[in-house]
């Protein structure tokens, strides 16, 4: 069985994160994807700070694996020339340049329509091509920052961002979605269209129930921590000698938590009876739990939690999770043969295909280094090519 996305062709313009997360998920499901980077310089993330490896960017290594990479300068004639000759033979191209620059270049989506009108045209940026803030720019942190997420992440007196960049994931994952669904359009149809992503939508969508909430009775929830606004126990507590995890999320597992940990007076105490009286005695009870819980051992915890099916588990750091026996066993570290980073690992596609297994076939690509293959392919002699380096199209 053939995978999925095999067949098709993706042009990806876009750099850093989002838009090379989303291409690299299409490329991971079989799509053959052209990453067309600036001559010299290429994808900014090339030159991100440590960490390396090898001396290449571990963030560029994270995002670009399965790609054809090409060097274009799309600020000459030639260079969008050689763009307009790959869309001809193209299913998607994907852009997250300012609001107006493709237009600019070129290249937008009107344009490219005339060209293939079965082309999807992927548009990624901080807060849409429309609207009043439609050419702010757009970074994850600030994304974090205006779409809420920071205003409920944290301490009360302490908001903080997500480790990871959630803002240009979550866009990565919604623009793949979007993409493959826009595909399945064009075999119904047989016309392809243009898709705005914005990282200031993706993150409003993230806020789910939290949103309607607000909508239903005007009040909003507040940072608490690793706690939750409607359950209670729920979130990380101290131990004697490390930090643990657990999720009480109804009346049942309420019974069940205080009878493995052997707390029989929590379980008849009227003010934890239910969920909305935990919540309604909050810290009272939070008071008498950190209590208990810092007197015990974390694995000691665990297991007795484990006996009777409550979740719980450690906070781990990197490398807890790197070797966790779960993780391995799912294959979630995936090894690539790079040519300048020997057992260069990766974390894999997530989804477990039963028919057709994702498979990792080629690392992220050196800087230009399938252009000569592409051009000869468009029917570009060698001298043809020469000339456009001397010039430096390429």
């Amino acid at each position: 069985m053939i995978l999925p996305l095999e067949g098709y062709k993706v042009l990806d313009l876009s750099r850093t994160l989002a838009g090379p997360y989303a291409t690299m998920m299409l490329s991971d499901m079989g799509a053959e994807v052209i990453k067309v980077e600036e001559p010299k310089s290429g994808d900014e993330s090339r030159r991100f700070v440590p960490p390396h490896w090898n001396g290449e960017s571990c963030y560029f290594l994270s995002a670009n694996r399965n790609k054809k990479g090409i060097t274009v300068n799309l600020k000459s004639p030639e260079g969008i020339e050689f763009i307009k000759k790959l869309v001809h033979k193209a299913d998607v191209v994907v852009e997250n340049f300012r609001t107006g620059t493709m237009e600019k270049l070129g290249i937008g989506y009107d344009v490219l329509k005339e060209i293939n009108p079965k082309i999807v045209f992927c548009s990624i940026s901080g807060f849409g091509r429309t609207g009043p803030e439609k050419d702010k720019a757009g970074y994850d942190v600030l994304l974090q920052a205006y779409g809420g997420l920071m205003s409920i992440t944290g301490t009360e007196d302490i908001p903080v961002k997500a480790g990871m960049s959630i803002a240009d994931l979550s866009a990565g994952m919604f623009a793949a979605f979007s993409i493959v669904s826009a595909l399945m359009g064009v075999q119904k149809n047989g016309v392809g269209q243009y898709l705005d992503v914005s990282l200031l939508d993706c993150q409003v969508a993230l806020l789910n129930h939290m949103a309607t909430g607000y909508m239903a009775n005007g009040l909003y929830p507040k940072r608490m921590g690793t706690a939750h606004g409607t359950l209670v126990p729920y979130g990380g507590f101290k131990t004697k000698d490390s930090d643990v995890v657990v999720a009480v999320g109804n009346d049942g597992l309420w019974n069940k938590f205080c009878e493995a940990l052997e707390w029989s007076d929590l379980l008849a105490d009227k003010r934890f009876t239910y969920n909305k009286d935990r919540v309604a005695n909050r810290e009272v009870l939070e008071k008498i739990l950190s209590d208990r819980l810092l007197e015990m051992e974390t694995n000691v915890i665990i297991s007795k939690l484990d006996v009777y099916g409550v979740p719980c588990g450690l906070i781990q750091n990197i490398e807890q999770v790197m070797t966790s026996p779960q993780v391995r066993a799912r294959n979630m570290m995936v090894e690539i043969k790079h040519p300048n980073i020997p057992n260069l690992k990766v974390p894999a596609f997530p989804v477990k295909f039963s028919g057709t297994p994702i498979v990792v076939k080629s690392p992220p690509p050196l800087l230009g280094q399938h252009t000569n293959e592409l051009l000869t392919e468009l029917g570009y002699t060698e001298a043809m090519i020469k000339n456009l380096r001397e010039q430096e199209v390429i």
